[in-house]
């Protein structure tokens, strides 16, 4: 006979399988960065597709997952990308940013901000929930920056960068710099 105290050993039991799978299935420092394909836009023009695989090994990667096209925290994330942009090049990192908006919203935003560097269009969200940043009860991307090295190894995490919080900002750079010296 099913007793509600079985029920709520089984309910218990399920919850806990299904925190050890999503811990399990957590990225970290040292794995390899999950290959994927997005539609990529730039200030300039829309691709049909930009595949992970095919830049790694030319510099070291910055994805940096935001929630929405033209809303204030992500627009101060991106320009501080832009403003910074010979700095990231010079630790030598491509900067790619990516979202759940339309290609289209990103070439226009692209084109508003002046970026020089190309965003990803996740709009399914398949990519940030890969990659632990997306969350399902608002429906946006978790602002999330990840550096694959040119081994296409994940090589920083910040589960939870901060746009207007300069050290953030700075640790980005700090990982970058070291990844330079190891060269």
């Amino acid at each position: 006979m099913f007793t509600r105290t079985s029920f709520t050993i089984v309910t218990l039991w399920i919850s806990l399988m299904t925190l050890q799978g999503n811990a399990a299935d957590k990225l970290n420092v040292g794995d390899k960065a999950p290959d994927f394909s997005l539609p990529l836009a730039t200030k300039d023009s829309i691709t049909e597709a930009l595949k992970l695989s095919d830049v790694v090994g030319k510099n070291n990667i910055i994805l940096a997952f935001y929630p929405a096209d033209w809303s204030g925290g992500c627009t101060v994330e991106m320009c501080t990308m832009r403003d910074n942009f010979a700095v990231l090049g010079d630790l030598g990192a491509t900067v790619f940013g990516i979202s759940g908006d339309y290609a289209y919203s990103h070439r226009e935003w692209a084109k508003h901000h002046n970026l020089q560097f190309g965003l990803l269009a996740d709009h399914d969200h398949q990519v940030a929930k890969t990659y632990s940043s997306y969350n399902a009860e608002s429906g946006y991307n978790i602002r999330t920056i990840y550096v694959i090295d040119r081994n296409g190894d994940i090589a920083y995490i910040d589960p939870a960068y901060k746009a207007r919080e300069a050290s953030s900002f700075e640790n980005l750079k700090a990982a970058l710099a070291k990844l330079k010296q190891a060269r």
